[in-house]
């Protein structure tokens, strides 16, 4: 007998009874699709928090100075200039300096959080976004004289001014617990943090303002010198060898080499460290919901155990007309294999849906790999050749005459 004919009397057998094939299969359909769907979801929930994360600072560079070091060894702007002018691949270095305090108007009065820093902070800020939506980002020139300019977050824009489609060439007061000052609003940024927020209400989130750190200095008697450095580099791979090299470079510059007063992180090994813990706490997650896999694939075993039962009188009649212990084996494996495969598609094509309709409500994008779909469907084959086989053996070891006796 031909696989063929093997494939044929499977297909046969398992339509004969199909509420029994059904409910077979439902062990594996709900593991399948217990499986996919969580992968799927789990690696959409982790590329995002990672696509968040490098959106955030994967190539920042956070340069301090140790609180030992004394006034002669804080950064300047020469010291900024200098790491810029001796690394190409220094794309932006801003002070960063943040101040909480308030934003107010005429009318309105809102807690805010204030960034000061070089021009290079429309890159380094992680909070306001780079792109203006409205006017423009203060030069070197305003940070150069302590121009009274500031650019703001939309979202804070729409709560100063609630009923204006622009802010720029408004004029707000910044208040800290010391002073105040009044800046001209002269450009709009989109709020990187508001990309995020999903249902958490706009007015929730503080004013995001930034203004030139000289004019920092009006705001906060704590702003003198320069004491955080956040840099920017183009690529991931540059961060640790611009690291060494910035450090070195104004070691050399202040004379206070080996004295390690200057420090250089980064968010990459963070970044790694989250990447893997979602790793395996999603695998973990599919580990367990694979046990409804294990749970299918005893089902599988014991309709076959029934299937071979109630079907002896066939074995003894087909071993009698010529069939070997090697068709019979092939053709209640078969079966078995079949059935976990159809099962397979079932739970994958109901683990996807559930995974779109899951992600949806999430708002992340469902992630479903083609290495994940080849993985679950070949051990959905390999759950129906280990629960069918014993089943397979029993009915292939069959007596001929005991069977044909069988009643």
């Amino acid at each position: 007998m031909t696989v063929i004919e093997s494939f044929k009397m499977a297909i046969d057998a398992i339509t004969a009874n199909k509420m029994r094939s059904f409910l077979t299969m439902l062990g594996i359909i709900i593991g399948i699709a217990a499986v996919i769907a969580i992968l799927a979801i789990g690696n959409g929930a982790t590329t995002r928090i990672t696509g968040t994360f490098n959106d955030l600072g994967a190539t920042t560079i956070s340069l301090s100075v140790s609180n030992k070091a004394g006034n002669d060894a804080q950064l300047t702007a020469a010291d900024l200039q200098a790491i810029k002018q001796a690394d190409t691949r220094v794309t932006a270095i801003s002070p960063n300096y943040t101040l909480a305090g308030f934003a107010a108007t005429n009318n309105q009065d809102e807690q805010a959080i204030v960034f000061g820093g070089t021009p290079d902070l429309q890159y380094t800020n992680t909070v306001m976004d780079s792109t203006i939506t409205a006017g423009r980002y203060f030069t070197q020139a305003e940070y150069d004289d302590a121009a009274p300019v500031a650019v703001i977050s939309v979202d804070g824009a729409a709560q100063l001014f609630p009923n204006q489609h622009s802010a720029v060439g408004q004029m707000i007061t910044l208040r800290s617990r010391t002073t105040s000052i009044s800046v001209r609003i002269i450009g709009e940024t989109q709020s990187t943090v508001s990309k995020y927020q999903g249902a958490v209400r706009r007015s929730s989130f503080p004013v995001y303002v930034a203004i030139p750190y000289a004019t920092m200095k009006l705001l906060s008697i704590n702003a003198g010198g320069i004491t955080d450095v956040t840099m920017k580099v183009r690529s991931r791979n540059d961060i640790t060898s611009v690291s060494q090299s910035t450090v070195r470079l104004l070691e050399t510059r202040h004379d206070v080499v080996g004295q390690h007063l200057y420090t250089a992180r980064n968010y990459l090994a963070a970044l790694d460290q989250v990447d893997s813990v979602l790793g395996l706490f999603v695998n973990f997650i599919a580990a367990v919901a694979a046990i409804a896999l294990i749970v299918g694939g005893i089902g599988v075993m014991n309709i076959m155990l029934v299937s071979v039962t109630e079907r002896t009188r066939e074995i003894g009649t087909r071993k009698a007309l010529g069939a070997t212990t090697r068709d019979i084996l092939i053709q209640f494996l078969l079966e078995a294999v079949i059935l976990s495969l159809i099962g397979g598609l079932i739970g994958l094509t109901l683990g996807i849906v559930l995974a779109e309709v899951v992600a949806g409500w999430l708002g992340i994008t469902a992630h479903i790999t083609w290495q994940a779909v080849i993985l679950v469907l070949l051990f959905a084959s390999a759950v129906g050749v280990f629960f069918g086989l014993y089943p397979a053996r029993k009915a292939a070891k069959l007596n001929p005459i005991e069977a044909l006796r069988y009643e």
